[in-house]
């Protein structure tokens, strides 16, 4: 991937595995938020291919691509949390773009709130939340449609000791007792 004159990424040649849970390490400006967005069909190759269970994204058309999104979670470092909706409607949210029955989405939402720990704050709005909790939310987000790969890009980056060993003990959990690939992008080479 270029841009510009800038060669953002070269020669990058992955195989991610169905049930890994992969890190991808290296400083700020490396190109590890580059390569997830390409890998999730947010930025298009510069050149190369990109393969997602056997469809090349560069030859799908954008509505088969937004059918495969619907596969994929994206948990983001800034949580991208919409600031005039509860926690539960952020969460819901999700399965209401998909067509979801309005009970069903009720269940699901619950259920994915108990999960991650936040079923007593489902009534809150993000600005009245910690930073661990915004970003367990946008976790529960991410999850509740039951993607089969989950990107995580810099999910700890903006928390402390405790709250980051949550995250990752939640997403481990996630990988471990769910089977969800997990591809995690961050800079802290002691994760």
């Amino acid at each position: 991937k270029t841009f510009g004159p800038t060669a953002a990424l070269k020669d990058i040649d992955l195989r991610i595995r169905t049930g890994e849970f992969v890190f991808v390490t290296g400083p700020s400006g490396a190109g590890k938020t580059t390569l997830l967005r390409l890998i999730f069909g947010a930025e298009p190759p510069t050149e190369g291919q990109i393969v997602i269970n056997g469809i090349n994204l560069g030859r799908i058309s954008g509505t088969k691509l937004d059918l495969l999104r619907r596969k994929i979670g994206f948990v983001f470092q800034d949580f991208k949390l919409l600031s005039r909706r509860t926690v539960f409607q952020n969460v819901a949210l999700a399965l209401e773009v998909t067509g979801e029955k309005r009970s069903v989405v009720r269940k699901k939402t619950h259920r994915i709130l108990r999960a991650v720990g936040l079923a007593p704050k489902e009534e809150a709005y993000p600005i009245e939340l910690s930073g661990g909790e915004q970003q367990r939310v946008a976790i529960a987000r991410a999850i509740v449609t039951r993607p089969a790969v989950l990107f995580a890009d810099e999910p700890t980056g903006n928390l402390d000791t405790a709250r980051s060993r949550e995250i990752m003990d939640l997403l481990t959990g996630l990988n471990r007792d769910q089977g969800v690939t997990i591809v995690m992008v961050t800079h802290e080479q002691d994760m």
